[in-house]
C-alpha cells in the first residue's frame, strides 16, 4: 500500500525477492484454506446423501415388519388361498404361539410362530409366475371331486411350491391364464378397483347385429348388475360372428352371459390378453415362465393411474 504520510521517506524498501516470497506464502496459505473448505463441503454432501440413502431402508424395514391378517399369512405360506384359509382358521386348525386362533383377521406379528395342524408354517420365499395357454376341457379349480382334468395337470414338475390360477376360466374357455404363488399380486390382479384389462375373441352362432353391438357398448343390465364392454369390434370384417371384446369385469362367465342375454350362443371363447400378457409364441396347452420385466410391469400396473385418480 502506498504511504501518504510524512514518514514514507523513512520507510525501508523491500527487496523484490522478499515481495515475491511473501506473495508465494500468501498464495500457498490461500490454496490450503480453499482445499480445506472444499473437503469440508464434500464431507457435508456425503453425510446428506448417506442420510437420504438410509430413509428407504428404514421404510423397507417398517414394511417388512408390518403385521398381516392371519388368513393372508396362511395364503402366503402356500397352504391355500386367502378365501379358503377362512374356514380352516375358523375350524381351529391354526395356532399362533401355541394358542388356537379362530379369527381370520387376527394380526400376525413378525415374531409370532404359526402352526397348521401342528406343523410350523412360513411364508413362501420362492415366487413363481407361469403363463399358460389354457386348452378346453381343463378346469381352473385345483381339486375337483368329479376327477376332471385341472390346469395343474399341465404344469406338473414346474414348481415345488404350491401355485394357483389368478382368476378363473371356465372349462370350455381357452387362452391366457396366469398361475403363481404370489398372493399379493393375485389379490391385486383380481380386485375390481384395479380394472385389469382382459381381451377375448368370441365366436357366436350367428352374426352380431349392429343394434346388439351398440347395446353391448352402451351397457347391459344382467341379473347380477350392470356391465358394459370397454371396447368392441368385429374381429373378421367378412364374418360378423367373430367378435373382439375388451372389458375389466371379473364376474363369473361374464362374456358368455352378455351375449346369451342378447340371444346368442357362444361357440368358442378365447382370452387373448390378460393384464397385458398375451399368448404369443405359446401353443395351446403349453406354458412359459414370465420374465423379470413382465413381472415388474404386473406389480406396478395401473399404479400411476390410480395415484393420479386420488388427486
Amino acid at each position: 500500500m502506498k504511504r501518504t504520510d510524512n514518514f514514507s521517506k523513512f520507510a525501508p524498501k523491500k527487496k523484490n525477492s522478499a515481495v515475491k516470497e511473501a506473495f508465494r506464502q500468501e498464495k500457498k496459505r490461500w490454496k490450503k484454506e480453499r482445499s480445506k473448505a472444499i473437503e469440508k463441503k464434500k464431507e457435508a454432501s456425503r453425510v446428506t446423501v448417506s442420510k437420504k440413502a438410509e430413509k428407504p431402508a428404514a421404510i423397507a424395514v417398517r414394511k417388512l415388519d408390518k403385521s398381516m391378517p392371519l388368513n393372508k399369512y396362511v395364503a402366503h405360506c402356500g397352504i391355500c388361498s386367502r378365501r379358503d384359509a377362512v374356514p380352516i382358521i375358523k375350524d381351529g386348525k391354526i395356532k399362533v404361539n401355541d394358542v388356537v386362533v379362530t379369527e381370520p383377521g387376527f394380526k400376525v406379528a413378525p415374531h409370532d410362530v404359526v402352526y397348521y395342524l401342528g406343523k410350523k408354517i412360513l411364508p413362501e420365499k420362492n415366487l413363481v409366475y407361469v403363463l399358460l395357454n389354457k386348452p378346453k376341457d381343463y378346469i381352473t379349480t385345483l381339486d375337483d371331486p368329479q376327477g376332471r382334468k385341472t390346469v395343474l395337470d399341465l404344469l406338473k414338475g414346474v414348481a415345488n411350491e404350491r401355485i394357483y390360477p389368478v382368476g378363473r376360466l371356465d372349462r370350455n374357455t381357452t387362452g391366457v391364464l396366469l398361475i403363481t404363488n404370489d398372493g399379493d399380486l393375485a389379490q391385486k390382479l383380481s380386485h375390481p378397483s384395479n380394472e385389469v384389462k382382459k381381451v377375448y375373441e368370441v365366436k357366436l352362432d350367428k352374426p352380431l347385429s349392429k343394434v346388439d353391438f351398440e347395446k353391448i357398448l352402451k351397457g347391459l343390465h344382467l341379473e347380477d348388475g350392470y356391465v358394459k364392454a370397454d371396447a368392441l369390434a368385429y374381429a373378421d370384417p367378412k364374418d360378423k360372428s367373430v367378435i373382439g371384446i375388451e372389458l375389466h369385469s371379473g364376474r363369473n362367465r361374464i362374456v358368455r352371459r352378455m351375449f346369451e342375454f342378447l340371444g346368442y350362443d357362444v361357440k368358442n371363447l378365447d382370452r387373448v390378453m390378460f393384464a397385458n400378457l398375451t399368448k404369443k409364441n405359446v401353443e395351446r396347452g403349453k406354458w412359459r415362465m414370465l420374465n423379470e420385466k413382465e413381472i415388474r410391469l404386473l406389480k406396478f400396473m395401473n399404479s400411476s393411474f390410480l395415484k393420479q385418480a386420488k388427486y
